[in-house]
């Protein structure tokens, strides 16, 4: 399912005082919700219930400096990560994170970098769900074939028809009883593999 443009859901795992800044810097119509946590943990307990677009990790978190923190949130939960360490750091920590898609940031960073940085999330995260969604009606339509290959095959062996035959049958079916291919097949299926 396609997300809207506007309102990329956002966590901020981050103390309470960076996390405000950093909240205050999205703008609501473009981001919300928007959520910030103090911890890795508490972040970690929202995305099992909750699903995000961006989580913003904002180094060292009490309970965790917070790169596993970014490397397992990235892989499993699908959604775009920007994780921000202090500049000494940051090529040390880009080699731990970068083949987890993890995007890093050196901190301090400006507001427009940060920003920039944000943004250039939410437009990969658009993109991956359009892909996503191309990909669901592919494998969809790929199934439907299966289906409908299955019951010709079925009507073949079982009605002794030939392949055109069998084709002409299920969309004749199709058509005369307004239903979809794949629910004649699947009726074919149930009636003949039984």
């Amino acid at each position: 399912m396609l997300q809207e443009k506007n309102g990329n859901r956002v966590l901020i795992a981050a103390g309470k005082t960076a996390g405000e800044q950093f909240k205050a810097l999205l703008p609501p119509g473009d981001f919300s919700p928007c959520l910030t946590v103090p911890t890795a943990g508490e972040a970690r307990r929202l995305l099992v219930d909750r699903r995000f677009d961006i989580v913003i990790v904002n180094t060292p978190l009490p309970d965790d400096f917070g790169v596993q923190f970014a490397i397992e949130t990235a892989e499993k939960q699908g959604c775009g990560v920007l994780l921000l360490v202090k500049a000494e750091l940051l090529e040390a920590v880009e080699q731990q994170v970068e083949d987890s898609g993890v995007l890093t940031l050196p901190r301090p960073a400006s507001r427009q970098m940060f920003y920039q940085s944000v943004k250039l999330l939410a437009a990969t995260q658009q993109r991956i769900r359009a892909l996503e969604a191309k990909t669901a009606t592919l494998e969809s339509k790929m199934e439907e074939i299966r289906l409908v290959n299955r019951a010709k095959l079925l009507l073949m062996e079982r009605m002794k028809m030939s392949e055109p035959e069998a084709h002409r049958y299920i969309e004749k079916k199709a058509m005369d009883t307004c239903v979809k291919r794949r629910e004649i097949a699947e009726n074919i299926i149930k009636t003949y593999e039984n």
